[in-house]
């Protein structure tokens, strides 16, 4: 059974209420129209894009006759056999506030109208993650009185067909009464404003952006089903959606049902104190009959048989020696995020628990007070009872960071809990939650519904934060990513419009030696895709956080992302981008690498030593190496490999690196070899 990425956590506990009923609701949208209606996208407070032929569409009456105004041009349609109206406004400068009129048999009139800039913001969790969670949230959300800047918020939802239209719509004016409702007052796209904010202070012209995201989602729930079956490569991805629209779906209550019986089945077993009333939390219960599993790490991925497929609650223990000096003292106990729920002892007494109850629990770092009244010299037992409810479960932290301490001293000499534990299974969880219908996954179905009724509305261009979804099959995303963009591009009828999106930050446990990661993977076909013509790549391999999917520094994101489009949508003269692998050149015992986007020259930070680099020889065996500076170049080399053929930087999935320029943007990982990797070698099997 295929085990869902950690990443997908966010998608696998959306409510239903999102997508049930949305089949309905696309039905509906083609009901006959009594009076004039524009498509949902058309409100108050909206901003049309300045500089192009602007669309207006919606329905009517079949052979109603439908004028627009704006400004001082009226330009008229009569509505099609099927209801459907379209006018081109001409050119426009920026500028407003307008209204604007359509009539027909009746008349709607939209006012604060607006003329400027449109950026369609859409991708997953990243995208989605509301300026209410952002470094300095109340800060943000306080200065955020940018009236010039209009949000609109496309609601979720899924369809199995294009849809016209969106089920509702509403621009907002920028203030921080309005951007901190969002999203059920999570808040407006973080990245999306923080963006929009960039452009608006250096451009002062209006700026409207539309969030149209979804976390946990993959790029082909994005994509029309039409482009992934025109590209031979992606014919795994048109099998699944075969499969999916073969297999019967729940209806809204037999998923409401099922959706309930294993929420309650959670709470059963979350609440079992069986074991604990057998002793299995004390030092003193025997662990001869309990196996070794290396933590950190998921317990599906860890090699053993019998997790595999684990669901349920599994015992882990850690004996410790606790040193004279720190007796009768508080300590520390940092054991990192826990997927997903735990209970934790230390010598027999309950010092912390996580539950469904604390919000985003499988990301939440578990950090324990341990009273000074149970701290004694000598041996102590740690024993946590987990509670994985779906997905991959296990200790997510970097091996670095699960530690004991002394309280508030966490740089002396703390004692390493990464390595080896002892671990018993306890029950299994007997129910599994159930798939919704019209799962946001499905190849196409959010393309139908979230994308599809916005073509073909004028806009700039679009920026991207998605990725995570993907990693399992990175190697695909080289093809399936340009897919969705060049879909995109053909269907709005813009031509090779700017689209400028993220690449994957630095997560999950930092490892020790160079090794294969499907994020590193996934990180190279974002960078391959900057291949296609008028594309950006905002790096952000430095402001992720080990222990967290959803890093809080947004504010840097979208600054990175505007950087390109000042540069390359607006002609500004800055340097935009960090520094980006061109070419190598074996030189003896080393390799020299060059590089674009050097800026005002390339540097380290936070070290004078440039970390992050490793070499190979013919025998792909990859090992640490010294790398130095030299002009606008790398040399990189190692003394345990005679003759480097290969060179890799930040190929890991939470690499230690620190290449910028001396413009403070950082360095893209790479590789300079072309061996199969892990998703490849997936795609071979």
């Amino acid at each position: 059974m295929h085990r869902l990425h950690p990443g997908l956590k966010t998608v696998r506990r959306t409510p239903c209420a999102a997508v049930l009923g949305a089949l309905v609701l696309s039905g509906a949208l083609n009901a006959v129209f009594a009076n004039v209606k524009p498509a949902a996208v058309f409100a108050d407070n909206m901003v049309l894009q300045r500089g192009v032929k602007c669309p207006v569409w919606g329905w009517a009456d079949t052979g109603e006759k439908v004028s627009v105004t704006l400004l001082s041009t009226t330009l008229r349609d009569t509505a099609s056999p099927a209801g459907a109206w379209k006018i081109m406004l001409p050119p426009q400068k920026a500028g407003g506030p307008y209204t604007l009129t359509i009539r027909g048999n009746d008349s709607t009139v939209l006012k604060n109208v607006m003329i400027g800039d449109v950026w369609f913001c859409s991708g997953q969790s990243n995208m989605e993650f509301g300026i209410s969670f952002a470094d300095s949230a109340q800060k943000e959300i306080a200065a955020a009185e940018y009236p010039g800047i209009r949000l609109f918020q496309v609601v979720r939802r899924v369809a199995d067909a294009p849809d016209s239209d969106l089920a509702a719509g509403q621009w907002q004016e920028c203030h921080p009464s309005t951007i901190a409702l969002y999203n059920e007052k999570a808040g407006f796209s973080a990245v999306a404003y923080f963006f929009g904010r960039t452009l608006a202070d250096s451009l002062k012209v209006p700026i409207g952006l539309i969030q149209s995201a979804w976390g946990g989602t993959p790029c082909e729930a994005w994509t029309n089903p039409q482009a992934i079956a025109a590209a031979p490569e992606l014919k795994p991805i048109m099998d699944v959606l075969e499969k999916d629209r073969a297999k019967p779906k729940l209806t809204e209550q037999q998923y409401a049902r099922q959706l309930a019986e294993w929420e309650s089945a959670t709470r059963r077993i979350f609440a079992d104190t069986q074991m604990v009333a057998r002793g299995w939390h004390l030092p003193s219960h025997p662990v001869t009959d309990w196996n070794a599993i290396t933590l950190p790490g998921y317990v599906e991925n860890s090699g053993i048989p019998a997790l595999r497929e684990w669901d349920g609650a599994l015992w882990l223990r850690k004996t410790v020696t606790i040193p004279p000096a720190w007796a009768g003292k508080e300590l520390a106990l940092s054991l990192g995020p826990i997927d997903d729920f735990d209970y934790t002892w230390f010598n027999g007494t309950l010092v912390g628990s996580i539950g469904p109850s604390t919000p985003n629990y499988w990301v939440t770092p578990r950090r324990y007070r341990i009273p000074a009244a149970l701290t004694k010299k000598g041996d102590a037992v740690i024993a946590v009872r987990m509670i994985d409810n779906f997905g991959n479960g296990g200790f997510t932290a970097e091996p670095a960071k699960m530690t004991l301490c002394l309280a508030g001293d966490t740089a002396n000499n703390p004692i390493a809990l990464a390595g080896e534990w002892r671990y018993k299974e306890e029950q299994p969880l007997n129910a599994k939650r159930p798939e919704p219908p019209g799962n946001p996954s499905t190849p196409g179905i959010l393309y139908n519904a979230m994308v599809h009724p916005l073509i073909p509305y004028g806009i700039r261009g679009a920026i991207w934060y998605q990725g995570e979804a993907n990693a399992p099959d990175a190697y695909r995303y080289r093809t399936l990513f340009p897919t969705m963009i060049r879909n995109w591009r053909a269907e709005w009828g813009l031509g090779d419009f700017p689209f400028y999106f993220v690449q994957l930050a630095n997560y999950m446990p930092r490892k020790p030696e160079p090794t294969e990661s499907e994020w590193a993977e996934l990180r190279e076909a974002q960078l391959k895709t900057l291949s296609l013509p008028n594309t950006g790549m905002a790096v952000t391999i430095d402001i992720g956080n080990g222990d967290d999917i959803h890093p809080r520094n947004k504010q840097d994101v979208g600054r990175r992302l505007a950087l390109w489009a000042l540069a390359k949508t607006y002609n500004r003269k800055i340097t935009y981008t960090g520094p980006l692998y061109r070419s190598m050149q074996v030189t003896g015992k080393t390799i020299v690498v060059s590089f674009t986007g050097t800026g005002r020259g390339l540097c380290t930070r936070g070290s004078d030593t440039l970390k992050g680099f490793a070499v190979a020889g013919a025998d792909k065996k990859f090992v640490w190496a010294d790398a130095k500076i030299q002009g606008n170049t790398v040399v990189v080399g190692s003394a345990a490999v005679a003759q480097p053929v290969a060179v890799r930087y930040a190929w890991q999935d939470n690499p230690e690196c620190n290449l910028y320029n001396r413009d403070g943007l950082p360095a893209s990982p790479f590789r300079t070899d072309d061996w199969k990797g892990l998703t490849e070698l997936k795609i071979a099997d």
